[in-house]
């Protein structure tokens, strides 16, 4: 495929595609993602443009379910084109593309408040783009991923009950779809300790998520120290921190090696760097480390997770947000083990309930809860409420 597909193709070849949109105005890009695309058995390129103005135009006629869009093109740049492709098609799942620069990082950021479903950082050359196994594999596995869940109807939990008395878990019973089977949730109890930390582990809908319950968190960040691991490339942690100090009204920053960990501060994982704390004689410091990557993602929720767990234990707190992939679960397994909490984000309100999906289906769970009640609840397991 090279160039414009003047229209949209034909019948699809398979039953059932996930028909993709590609626009940038790079053509050997372009042509490149479609061409990646268009090896997917599960999915079908069915326009290849080079601005955001054709997107538009050619929008209701190509019918897509997901568009990958570029950020700078001309006539109309993506950031522009996107409100308008959501005004005519409400439910489009649209994943930006950019550059990893400052400025891509926070035009991608407003993407995300928009209506975008996720972006994806792309390789600073052709070169780099068309030998990258890396982004290959991101590119699609979001494509799939966020496809499908448009594609496919969802499988709502009902509300959350709390853990019965005497330490007896509970079952939560998913709603029959035609995608899920019922299955039940069992839920523990929450730890006796009220919690002397909280760390957050997101993905796929993360900032999103994670300024709407920084906002509503001031008062519990003041009693013990906040730790986020977001799934973020360089640079897009930097201004995520920034997004994140502004709504929540305290500092909020990126880790750096060595500092100490303290009450009041709000703690990101910079982007390329695993973050994990450590106990010593001066306290809880920071540690980051340039190891390989843990479930594909650098920085892990695995690695905060489980190194946490000797430095506070049962007064553990873990929240595992809006994500695909298992991210999250090794370490919530090492934190239930050692009497600590961990709440997940519901599948109503979660961009992909893949991550807490993941962590609740493995029984780790005190509560699977929507978005709009984490904060609350929050808060009164910091006033030593357990109910």
């Amino acid at each position: 495929m090279n160039s414009v597909l003047a229209a949209c193709s034909p019948a699809p070849r398979t039953a059932n595609p996930i028909r993709v949109m590609v626009v940038d105005d790079a053509i050997i890009v372009r042509s490149l993602l479609a061409r990646w695309v268009d090896a997917e058995p599960d999915m079908q390129i069915i326009a290849s443009l080079r601005t955001g103005r054709e997107a538009v135009t050619r929008l209701e006629q190509c019918d897509p379910d997901v568009v990958v869009l570029d950020i700078d093109m001309p006539e109309l740049d993506g950031i522009s084109a996107l409100p308008l492709l959501l005004q005519k098609k409400r439910d489009l799942v649209v994943i930006m593309v950019s550059t990893l620069t400052r400025r891509s990082a926070e035009i991608s950021l407003r993407a995300l408040a928009l209506g975008a479903k996720d972006y994806i950082p792309k390789p600073e050359t052709t070169r780099e783009a068309m030998t990258s196994v890396a982004f290959r594999r991101e590119l699609i596995e979001k494509i799939r991923t966020l496809g499908r869940n448009r594609l496919s109807p969802r499988a709502y939990a009902r509300p959350t009950p709390e853990p019965a008395p005497h330490g007896k878990p509970v079952a939560l019973r998913m709603r029959k779809s035609p995608s899920h089977e019922a299955a039940p949730l069992h839920l523990r109890p929450f730890s006796a300790l009220a919690p002397r930390v909280l760390l957050i582990g997101s993905s796929t809908g993360g900032p999103q998520a994670l300024t709407a319950l920084i906002e509503k968190l001031p008062a519990a960040v003041d009693r013990a120290p906040v730790l986020i691991t977001q799934h973020m490339p360089p640079m897009f942690t930097t201004v995520l921190a920034e997004h994140l100090s502004r709504a929540g009204g305290r500092g909020a920053h990126e880790a750096e090696e060595g500092e100490p960990v303290l009450a009041g501060g709000i703690y990101v994982a910079p982007g390329g760097r695993h973050m994990r704390v450590v106990r010593d004689h001066n306290g809880v410091r920071i540690l980051l480390g340039d190891d390989p990557p843990i479930n594909f993602c650098k920085p892990a929720v695995d690695a905060l997770f489980t190194s946490a767990v000797p430095v506070w234990g049962s007064a553990t707190l873990a929240l595992v947000l809006t994500g695909m992939g298992a991210d999250g679960t090794r370490g919530a397994t090492d934190i239930v083990a050692a009497g600590g909490s961990v709440i997940a984000q519901d599948e109503a309100t979660s961009v992909v309930w893949g991550m807490p999906r993941s962590v609740a289906q493995a029984g780790l769970c005190s509560a699977v809860l929507p978005l709009d009640q984490i904060a609350s609840k929050i808060i009164r397991l910091y006033s030593g409420v357990r109910s």
